[in-house]
């Protein structure tokens, strides 16, 4: 064979010019920048598409049919039938006009918020209002307003759920959704009735509900004018102690931030000039006074102090940003104690849409506050000021050493601190204010950020890193652009930028190096944004960290760090445009990382081809010559002439001020130079990926690949850095890596790396398939012909494990190098089509072995994919023509990096041309088709089927089936109108006309073939027909074969069906695969958010993927005539097979055929059903049970009602095969469908919904009218009749189910299973069956613990709707599941005040007088409104009349309540029951769902069934056994709950019967077992007496607890279920606990400190005029900010504390120390109060303890130094460390600070002054924020004075609190501290031992020396200016000093060391060589250490020789 001549072929030719395709014209003409997108995604592409109109007709039809759907009230199916079609209009780009867009929107709101909506509906809808309004540009508020209250109603109505609503369904979830997502077309002038409905909701007495209110709050008010409402919602925040709402409210603030950088946004005359056209039923438009806010001048936007912020909301940010980091300081409560009060809050919170992460919303409100709105202070680079005060002794004292006429030492110590500056004005970093806060806050948290003290702490705070650097990024380059909104004055300026990135870069170096894979991932987004920002600041001190961890490999986390940190800045070392100096140090970094390469470091190794995919994605390969060219060898890669040897060194210095500076010109010219090596670094990089490959394990196990999955994907990321490196080489180059793999390639054979070897020659066959074809095919086919002659895969093998013969190596290292070979452009191989044509056939004749034949086929479906698929030929980083121009040859290096918009890329596509086509008809002629007929001749009867035909067939099927699945885009399919027809009528949609099942017209996708009338269209055509007939045939013949060694023949067919049946459109490209790979390239490569502008490879694959969602269209709809029939019916045979690997297969692929066709699950079902019949073999039964199990059979089966009956019956049906496994599956397959089925509910389809009717007929008159008249009333006829028939169904599946459940035969798990089943078929819209009812309340008495709960369950529900039913006359209601209570009276409340509210709590206590309370309804159930104001009206319920009540009952609801009455009205049930509910359990209070199903029989049927109860309830009272007295309880829980609507006459007899027994009942009870369900407690008058007396009464101080304790536990309950309407006793209740808080008992005292806590809550009141939602609001924004307006100061206890302060001193000197010191009464009320305050402020109420704290808080620190009572000591230290985790009160701030530093001044105990230290820093850094600079300075000054304490701890943690609080302090009072303790220091004299002072000049000493330890230790990853002189010339002088000072230089000195090893070669470079040696000696007293050799080292890295 002729070698062919590869001299002339170029790596990169362009190839014979292309037609473009043509791009419709009205895509050309428009200049929409919707239609310009279009325009771009079709010049992308290589074929040309429909026209705009072509497409809007589509859309209008699909419109329509919507339209048509929804006024026929076909919902399902019909309308989510053609709702799923708009998804895939949707997915080809074009455009929605906007008055449609909106008219869809409307309609689909309506339809989301439509009563009674299916979920599943719902949820489609809503994924559409989201994809539909999230982009801001294409509709606004101008365009649409939608209406908030349906919303709101739903979302309020089933959120909280009742007790009996046992279906919590995920409504609740998608209204907040729908609402956060369409929030912005709420009308802004809806505010006030927003706030009027909303705000009255808010009871921080109930955390749940507060809760709901302020997410109702926080989604609905519209954010476009918050000036209303946003001091109120900062007052309730500052007044709320919760994580959850914190957490709420800053997703909130975060979105208002960046809103309100526009300031037109929240104009007020926005308002009035928008229409206000959507209201819904019931919205009102209050307008309230506003004539605070000033609007009279030209509006300016909402601007404040910092932002949108004032200064004091700012502050509270901080804090509460402080607070999120979750760092642990004293303890894990002592940063925050919300997560403990949300503790309280119902699952019902959580069922709503979470809030963003707390950290992003944080980082996004700092970014977005961002402005010049302060002064500027020096800039990070600028020199330390130093404002020292002069020494004159007027600022500071000097120090002596003994007191004197000057002053103590302590004097001198805590001396005012730069007195007089104070009143300069204040600057700030970069002259903003949220940027100086952020700079506070990162250095007060930068010690977290190192490895050694990371935590979970490090992921947040790395996140908020990220998230900060992210967002500022976003807007950075927003405000760049000419259309930005944002005033000129308030936008971020480059020294902002600057500053920021200073400031973040030391923590992100730090964290780099962490072992937490998140924190590593959040530094290096982190980086990667500051990089792009300022790449000079960062790219330097990364490669300074570089070089040592990769040279010297010392540990390989932190080498494996480092390369990722280079791969998060590869842009600023690549991309010219962003740093243009950062490319001349590519090369160092490319040779340093060559060891990278490593298979025994996979970790490592995936790193480093990380970064050069990064890199080589950017530029290109290639020498760039200035002048005379250089030769290199293109075999070995090596330099053929002799070049100058050239330096290439990196930076030295860490500031680009200090590098050397280059001009443009010279940075070319160093990249110039640096080029020529390239091809040595290509060479050496590809001999370490051949090395990699010769190393790996040998291949095995059943996948035959080399090594494990870690090994795969090791080979994986090598050849895909390979890949990317070949598609960019130059041509030189390329030729020399050609010749380097072909010698590697030809020269060896490895067994070990076959897999790898194909995956090497597809990375060259990438970038030139010519070249590769012309290099390899040749030496490939003429090797394996010669090893096919020679015996090469001749024994017959067909299982997938068998293992390859070594003899047989060879020649699978040829096919994978040829297959390699055929990798891209088809076109390459048709000049060697004779030779590969003959291979084939001689490959198939010879290949006898599984792995041989499985290659073959493999190789043929690589050549004809590549011959007929429409693929991208290239993703260079520039345009072709661009890559082949002369200039860009020798310029590349300026395009480095280069970015392209859409509209700017021209992409190479292969096309199959004719020449292809041919050749792929070609191989079926010649290939294929006659190895059909061998196969044909193989089935024939009479051939003997032995183990040489099993082999002959896989093979033969083998090449036919990848020779099909190479052509998936060759010919397209078409579907006739008959076949249309008959796919319609066996459609798995039933019960539809067919115009309303969805079908598509095909559209342009780039298939090959697409003419039915071409010959070869129909060649290929009728071949697949005949591969499909071949398959049915074969099929049927391995099945009547038995059981003989068949199963890898079968395996065989199965994937030949696959391919058949699905292998099609996008089955090669998918377009989900192609849409994961391009969000994951828009990930990496992307550089801010919000880039316009991407790499070249992107954009292509940005085009592949439209491409893949055009084959997608037409793979939807795939024709499924006779033979598919055929060929899936088989599939569910061979699914009930012997083999369970056949059966596995076989279920995978038709859950694959029921996904993409339309009709399997119709087909399959009977037979599936048919296998589960009595006498079917075992293995057969189980392979039907595990195929219903499929999410495509179970979820189906139930969800269709006609269906159902069926499925039930043959499920249940399986009961009589006991086999284990069998039985095992009937259970999996029963939860699948139980999961899936939901409670039938069809009064939707039957309603009519104006507000739907009026939104569609908008949408119609958006599309063409129409002939289909009768369309509609077909559609709605058939609509009647599915419902009809849908009704059928369940009455049958209920009959059928019923009749098993009842049948004594039935076992317990299946009788379970029926009763699950009969709950759900309880329905609402359909009268309840007698027998359905009588058999679930029977199944209540079940001796079976499982079927009385779901019994009991059922009945709770079936008394449900019999309310419902009976008290709602309107469908919608019922729909919606919303009742009316008859006894109902709405009252209108005037001019609320907090009296009114007092005196309305009052009424509580008061007995119900009847008579006038059914005159005048009082009654009032569930109290959640009034408390911070009232609602205009209020729902107050009237009693029961006195008489029985007539027989109020739905017509519906006769027959089940008679059956209930018959069952309930005999003794007989009742013991039963009561023997169940006594029965042995673990419980120690009531069972909620007795007591419930209880309550729900006695609501129903009212008084009746206590007569026949009362017999047992009495013999259950009388005894005293604890399971008896629980039953007990529960029957009388649920009779007294249930006796709220009895006739007051039975209401009356029932309590004079049970009240004589009350005090018998509570002596025997010994448990918590009664609740009062939020009742009015004058319902239960006679308990709440009873109660209250035995309180009153009890004995605090009995020789035994138990009796206190029972009443104060039935007390906690009582008071606990009133919750705020226990006000009305609080008073009482105190006074009674008050006199006995000495009690000797301890359990007594914790129920006190309870009742303590809960009455502060309960009593807490706001402080407003009047409660009325207008007066709150305008309060809030008028009265002055320190106003307590919602309560937030402790009042209601504050005698009683004042009081305690008096005692306390009383029992103190009353105490006796000592063993028996615990019982004195000053500690037993130590405790109590310790307990009381605790409770506290881990509540929502926190803020109140601070008033009691502070009177207290000498005591507290009196208690943490008791000795001899741990509890006390340890109670009173954990609430003094945790009290710093609440914010206190504004006026209270700095109090509860001078009360600690009080404390330290005034203490004489010195071991309360040691404890008091630490919890000072606590406080400021909790508190920080909002603690001014004067008060910071102050208490510095009395922590100095501590550094002069007697006591050498107190000293010590002076230092180490000193040290903390300077990190965040100002700068000048860090340098007069500085001069201070220099001073001190140096004038400070060491006495002999002997000298009476001594001890003075030592503690003297010590003081300086600690005080210049903290300084040092203040600064611990940066070097001040300062810094050296202090640690060489000041600080080693003590070095040698007596213990303690010796001591604490030596620490100084390590942790110097530690925390500035990291950073050594920069920050040595601040000392000099004197002060290094001195500092050698502080560190070890030796000047020769291993701290030095770092520094020599570094030395030595920064002066590296020319020649080293």
């Amino acid at each position: 064979m002729d070698v062919p001549n590869i001299g002339s072929l170029h790596i990169h030719d362009p190839g014979p010019p292309t037609i473009r395709p043509r791009i419709p014209e009205d895509i050309v003409n428009s200049h929409d920048r919707y239609m310009v997108k279009l325009r771009n995604y079709c010049k992308s592409l290589p074929y040309s598409v429909e026209s705009n109109s072509r497409m809007q007709e589509m859309l209008d039809f699909i419109v329509l049919r919507l339209v048509q759907c929804v006024e026929a009230r076909d919902y399902d199916p019909g309308f989510q039938q053609w709702d799923s079609m708009l998804v895939y209009w949707g997915m080809l780009k074009y455009p929605i006009p906007k008055d449609k867009r909106i008219a869809l929107t409307k309609l689909y709101f309506h339809i989301c918020t439509a009563p009674g909506m299916p979920t599943h509906i719902v949820s489609a809808c809503s994924d559409h209002l989201y994809s539909w309004t999230k982009s801001k540009k294409k509709m606004t508020i101008e365009d649409m307003r939608l209406p908030w209250l349906p919303l709101y109603k739903i979302l309020s109505k089933d959120l909280f759920l009742a007790r009996r609503q046992y279906e919590i369904s995920q409504t609740s979830w998608y209204m907040g959704f729908i609402a956060e997502t369409v929030r912005r077309f709420f009308h802004p002038s809806a505010t006030d009735e927003i706030l009027s409905i909303i705000v009255p909701l808010i009871n921080p007495t109930n955390i749940s509900r507060t809760l709901a209110a302020q997410y109702y709050l926080l989604t609905f008010l519209p954010i476009s004018h918050p000036q209303t409402y946003l001091p109120l919602l900062f007052r309730l925040w500052e007044s709320i102690n919760s994580y959850m709402y914190d957490e709420r409210m800053l997703q909130f603030l975060s979105r208002l931030s960046e809103t309100h950088l526009d300031p037109t946004t929240s104009d007020p005359r926005k308002i009035q000039e928008l229409p206000d056209d959507a209201r819904s039923d019931g919205e009102s438009r209050p307008h309230w006074d506003k004539s605070d806010l000033d609007t009279n001048f030209r509006w300016g936007g909402l601007y404040k102090d910092v932002g949108i912020f004032t200064d004091r909301e700012w502050n509270l940010l901080m804090c509460k940003c402080l607070a999120s980091m979750e760092i642990p300081l004293a303890d894990a409560g002592s940063l925050t104690t919300g997560p403990s009060a949300d503790n309280q809050v119902g699952f019902e919170l959580r069922r709503l849409p979470k809030a963003t992460w707390r950290i992003a919303s944080l980082a996004r409100i700092i970014v977005y506050s961002m402005s010049s709105d302060g002064m500027p202070s020096p800039g990070s680079n600028a020199p330390t000021p130093f404002l020292t005060p002069m020494a004159s002794g007027m600022n500071t004292p000097l120090p002596h050493h003994t007191g004197g006429t000057n002053g103590s030492l302590a004097d001198y110590l805590s001396a005012p601190l730069g007195k007089g500056g104070h009143l300069k004005a204040k600057t700030y970093l970069a002259g903003c204010k949220a940027l100086d806060s952020l700079a506070k806050l990162i250095a007060s948290t930068e010690g977290f950020f190192h490895p050694t003290n990371s935590g979970s702490w490090t992921n947040d705070l790395s996140a908020f890193v990220k998230y900060i650097v992210a967002d500022f990024s976003k807007r950075w380059h927003e405000e760049q652009k000419a259309d930005c909104k944002t005033p000129p004055h308030r936008r971020l300026t480059r020294q902002m930028k600057r500053e920021l990135v200073k400031r973040l870069r030391t923590v992100c170096f730090l964290a780099m190096f962490s072992q937490d894979s998140s924190t590593v991932s959040n530094i290096q987004s982190a980086l990667k944004s500051m990089s792009i920002l300022e790449p000079d600041l960062i790219l330097h001190p990364i490669l300074e960290r570089a070089v040592p961890a990769l040279e010297a490999l010392i540990e390989t986390q932190r080498t494996i760090a480092v390369i990722k940190a280079l791969g998060a800045i590869a842009p600023a070392l690549v991309c010219r445009d962003v740093y243009y100096p950062g490319a001349k140090h590519l090369l160092p970094i490319l040779e340093l990382l060559l060891p990278g390469i490593d298979l025994n470091d996979p970790l490592k190794t995936f790193c480093t081809t990380a970064f050069l995919v990064e890199i080589a994605q950017y530029i290109k390969f290639g020498e760039l010559t200035a002048g005379g060219g250089i030769v290199y060898n293109t075999d070995t890669g090596l330099l053929s002439t002799e070049v100058p040897a050239m330096s290439l060194k990196l930076p030295h210095n860490l500031e680009n001020d200090d590098e050397e500076q280059f001009s443009k010109e010279e940075e070319d010219a160093i990249v110039i130079t640096m080029s020529e090596q390239f091809a040595d670094w290509v060479a050496s990089f590809l001999r370490r990926v051949i090395t990699l490959f010769e190393n790996l394990p040998e291949e095995g196990g059943t996948t035959g690949a080399a090594g494990g999955q870690t090994e795969v994907n090791l080979v994986d990321a090598v050849c895909a850095a390979f890949s990317q490196i070949c598609v960019h080489l130059s041509e030189p180059l390329y030729d020399m890596v050609l010749n380097m793999v072909f010698d590697y390639a030809s020269s060896n054979v490895r067994t070990n790396a076959v897999r790898a070897i194909h995956q090497l020659v597809e990375c060259v066959a990438n970038a030139n398939p010519q070249k590769t074809l012309a290099k390899f095919l040749p030496m490939c086919i003429s090797n394996i012909r010669n090893e096919l002659e020679h015996g090469a895969s001749s024994v017959r093998t067909t299982s997938l494990n068998s293992t390859s013969l070594p003899s047989d190596a060879t020649l699978h290292w040829n096919l994978a190098i040829l297959r390699g070979s055929m990798y891209n452009d088809g076109k390459a191989a048709l000049k060697y089509k004779d030779d590969l044509i003959d291979l084939f056939k001689y490959l198939h004749k010879k290949t006898l072995s599984k792995r041989g034949f499985s290659s073959t086929g493999k190789l043929i479906s690589s050549t004809l994919l590549t011959l007929t698929h429409t693929y991208p030929l290239e993703n260079k980083f520039v345009n072709l023509d661009e890559w082949t121009s002369a200039d860009f040859q020798s310029s590349h290096h300026r395009s480095w990096g280069r970015l392209y918009a859409p509209e700017d890329v021209e992409i190479s596509w292969h096309v199959p041309d004719q020449e292809e086509i041919d050749f792929a008809l070609q191989i079926f002629r010649e290939v294929v088709e006659p190895t059909l007929s061998s196969i044909h001749a193989l089935l024939e009867p009479g051939v003997k089927r032995d183990s040489v035909w099993r082999n002959d067939f896989c093979r033969h099927l083998s090449l036919v089936r990848n020779a099909f699945s190479g052509i998936p885009t060759f010919a397209k399919e078409v579907v006739s109108a008959a076949e249309v027809k008959d796919a319609i009528e066996t459609s798995d949609i039933l019960h539809e006309i067919p115009e309303m099942i969805a079908v598509i017209e095909c559209l342009q996708s780039g298939f090959a073939l697409t003419d039915p009338k071409d010959p070869r269209h129909q060649y290929i055509t009728s071949l697949k027909q005949r591969f499909g007939e071949l398959l049915h045939k074969a099929s049927g013949a391995l099945k009547s074969q038995g059981e003989e060694n068949i199963l890898d023949a079968v395996q065989m067919l199965l994937r030949a069906i696959r391919t058949f049946m699905l292998d099609y459109g996008d089955s090669r490209d998918s377009y989900y695969v192609q849409l994961d790979r391009y969000q994951s390239e828009l990930s990496i490569t992307r550089q801010y958010l919000g880039q316009q502008r991407w790499p070249r490879a992107v954009l292509v694959r940005r085009a592949r993927l439209y491409h893949a969602a055009r084959l997608r269209w037409n793979s939807v709809e795939r024709r499924r005539g006779v033979l598919e029939n055929k060929l899936i019916d088989e599939v569910t045979e061979w699914c009930m097979w012997h083999y369970a690997t056949v059966r596995e297969s076989a279920q995978s692929l038709l859950d694959s055929l029921c996904s993409i066709y339309d009709g399997p699950r119709q087909r399959s079902l009977p037979l599936l059903y048919k296998a589960l019949d009595a006498g079917t073999d075992d293995d057969r039964m189980k392979g039907a049970l595990w195929t219903l199990n499929t999410a495509s059979f179970a979820k189906y089966a139930v969800s269709n009602p006609t269906l159902i009956p069926e499925f039930y019956q043959k499920l249940f049906g399986c009961q009589y095969n006991e086999k284990p496994s069998i039985q095992e599956c009937v259970t999996a397959l029963a939860e699948t469908s139980l999961s899936s089925f939901i409670e039938p509910c069809y009064m939707i389809f039957n309603f009519e919904n104006s507000q739907i009717a009026a939104a569609a007929a908008a949408l119609r008159r958006c599309v063409p009218k129409t002939d289909e008249m009768d369309l509609v009333s077909r559609c709605a006829a058939q609509r009647k009749e599915r419902v009809r028939l849908w009704n059928a169904g369940i009455e049958s599946a209920t009959n059928t189910i019923l009749t098993i459940a009842q049948s004594p035969k039935t076992h317990w798990k299946y009788a379970i299973i029926a009763i699950r089943s009969l709950r759900t078929l309880i329905r609402k819209d359909a009268p309840m069956k007698p027998d359905h009812v009588k058999y679930l309340l029977q199944a209540v008495l079940d001796s079976q613990y499982s079927l009385r709960y779901y019994s009991q369950r059922a009945v709770m529900k079936i008394t449900r709707y019999m309310k419902l039913k009976t008290f709602n006359d309107d469908v919608a209601s019922v729909m919606s599941a919303h009742s009316h209570n008859p006894l109902k009276r709405t009252v209108h409340i005037e001019n609320p005040t907090s009296e009114h509210a007092m005196h309305w709590l009052a009424g509580f206590r008061t007995p119900l007088d009847t008579d006038k309370a059914q005159r005048e309804p009082i009654l009032f159930e569930k109290v959640y409104s009034g408390w911070l104001a009232w609602t205009d009206e209020t729902g107050f319920l009237l009693p029961p009349a006195t008489s029985t009540p007539t027989d109020a009952c739905h017509f519906e609801c006769h027959e089940a309540r008679d059956v209930i009455r018959k069952e309930v009205t005999q003794s007989l049930f009742w013991e039963k029951l009561a023997k169940h509910y006594t029965a042995e359990n673990h419980s120690e209070v009531i069972i909620q769902d007795n007591a419930s199903c209880v309550k729900s029989i006695f609501q129903v049927l009212q008084a009746e069934p206590l007569e026949a109860l009362r017999p047992t309830l009495e013999t259950l009272l009388a005894d005293k056994e604890k399971n008896k007295q629980r039953g007990a309880a529960e029957l009388l829980a649920g009779i007294i709950c249930g006796s709220k609507h009895w006739a007051l006459d039975d209401q009356t007899k029932f309590w004079k019967w049970f009240t004589p027994q009350l005090k018998q009942v509570f002596s025997q009870t010994n448990n918590d077992m009664y609740t009062f369900y939020n009742k009015d407690p004058r319902r239960v008058q006679p308990l709440v007496d009873f109660i209250m007396e035995e309180f009153r009464t009890v004995d605090f101080n009995a020789e035994t607890t138990f009796d206190v304790v029972k009443v104060l536990s039935f007390f906690r309950a009582f008071y606990e279920e009133l919750d705020w309407k226990f006000s009305a006793w609080s008073d009482d209740v105190l006074r009674r606990c008050w006199i006995e808080i000495g009690s000797e008992h301890e359990d007594v005292l914790a129920y006190i400190s309870e009742i303590m806590a809960f009455s502060d809550k309960i009593m807490r009141r706001p402080n407003v005029s009047a409660l009325q939602v207008e007066d709150v609001l305008q309060e809030s924004r008028t009265l002055p900010l320190d106003a307590d307006i919602m309560g937030q100061r402790g009042l209601y206890h504050e005698g009683r504390v004042l009081e305690l302060v008096k005692k306390f001193k009383v029992w103190r000197d009353e105490r006796v120390p000592g063993v028996r010191a615990f019982q004195s009464t000053y500690d037993r009320v130590g405790i109590m109060v310790c307990r009381w305050l605790f409770q506290l402020i881990h509540d929502t109420h926190a803020s109140v303890a601070f008033d009691y704290i502070i009177p207290l808080m000498p005591e507290l620190f009196r208690f943490t130094e008791v000795n001899d009572n741990d509890d006390l000591a340890l109670r009173s230290k954990v609430l003094l460390n945790r009290l710093c985790g609440v914010i206190p009160p504004r006026p209270l701030l700095l109090p509860v600070l001078d009360s600690m530093c009080t404390a330290i001044q005034t203490s004489t105990s010195w071991r309360v002054r040691l404890k008091i230290l630490p919890l000072v820093q606590v406080y400021y850094f909790r508190q920080g924020p909002c603690i001014s600079e004067i008060k910071a300075v102050e208490m510095i000054e009395v922590i100095c004075r501590c550094l002069d304490d007697e006591i050498v701890e107190v000293r010590e943690m002076a230092a180490t609190t000193l040290t903390g609080i300077l990190r965040v302090s100002p700068r000048r009072s860090v340098v007069a501290l500085k001069d201070r303790f220099v001073r001190l220091a140096k004038n400070s004299r060491l006495l002999n031992r002997r000298d009476p002072s001594y001890a003075n000049a030592i503690r003297q000493r010590h003081a300086a020396v600690l005080g210049i330890c903290a300084l040092v230790e203040s600064y611990p990853y940066t070097v001040e200016r300062w810094l050296p002189a202090l640690l060489t010339s000041v600080l080693v002088e003590y070095t040698y000093d007596p213990i303690p000072i010796s001591t604490t230089v030596r620490k100084c000195a390590s942790n110097f060391k530690k925390t500035h090893q990291d950073t050594w070669h920069e920050d040595s470079k601040k000392f000099t060589e004197d002060q290094l040696a001195a500092l050698s000696t502080l560190l070890t007293g030796s000047s020769y250490c291993k701290f030095m050799q770092l520094v020599a080292f570094a030395h030595v890295n920064t002066n590296r020789s020319a020649d080293a």
